[in-house]
């Protein structure tokens, strides 16, 4: 990968449901070793944003590269942790197997994973806080424990981007802090992050940039640049209110 390359390009995305767009016009680029938030009201558009990079639905128009290359080229260098509700935890598998799966695309579909990968995907819970559950079945689980796993599961496979869509939702707080502690972790290891994120009060204290999202781009850049008043206005309309006359960091406290 040359440094010139972008871990994510994405130029003129527009995505629709039924003929109404949901993205429209999106482009941007993002840093290599950045977290960043993806913060907007509930259907700007932000969780079909990572569908839409990852091709699991299709684009009106638009182009998508990962460090210049499709998405297809990249795949394996691309992890993706999606929203707990939309997966199926009756499956019957252990929190072990689901970890392990992190490292398929380093395997190959047709190779077993063998002492090497369960190392990996043990040190992965570890780091998660889920060794002493490696064997539970994750119907067993918690909603947050649920999440952990996931994540461990993104950690195992080592990718170089990852798009994370609410982790952060229905956690609790020991959860909270396991999810920071590993995001920080990537970002020390030069990983790229983007994470759909909701709370607003805890933005500058997660993320280095923030895109700001409501079916259009408002603004994306560093936080300190971008997170403030007028852009929240921008993106929220009147459904915001702040504590406070600091334009440079509202707190919310209320929608309307």
């Amino acid at each position: 990968m040359k440094a010139t390359e972008t871990p994510l390009s994405i130029r003129d995305l527009t995505v629709a449901y039924q003929r109404k767009p949901v993205l429209e016009n999106i482009s941007f680029d993002i840093p290599e070793g950045k977290l960043i938030g993806i913060v907007g009201p509930n259907g700007a558009g932000k969780s079909t944003l990572i569908k839409a990079a990852l091709g699991l639905i299709p684009k009106v128009t638009g182009d998508v590269s990962v460090y210049g290359k499709s998405y297809k080229e990249q795949r394996g260098i691309v992890g993706y942790v999606p929203q707990r509700e939309s997966v199926d935890w009756d499956f019957p598998t252990n929190a072990l197997d689901v970890v392990m799966m992190g490292r398929y695309g380093h395997l190959g579909w047709f190779k077993r994973p063998g002492a090497k990968e369960r190392k990996i995907a043990l040190d992965c819970l570890r780091k998660v806080g889920m060794e002493a559950f490696a064997d539970r079945q994750i119907s067993q689980l918690s909603g947050g424990q649920q999440q952990r796993i996931f994540l461990a599961r993104a950690l195992a496979q080592d990718a170089s981007l990852y798009f994370m869509d609410e982790p952060f939702v229905g956690v609790d707080a020991a959860t909270e802090k396991a999810i920071i502690t590993l995001l920080n972790e990537l970002k020390t290891q030069g990983k790229t992050v983007l994470v759909v994120h909701h709370d607003l009060a805890t933005v500058k204290e997660y993320f280095d940039w923030v895109m700001l999202l409501n079916v259009q781009l408002v603004d994306i850049g560093p936080a300190e640049e971008v997170f403030h008043k007028q852009n929240l206005q921008r993106t929220y309309g009147g459904k915001l209110a702040f504590i406070g006359e600091d334009q440079d960091a509202p707190l919310i406290v209320t929608s309307r």
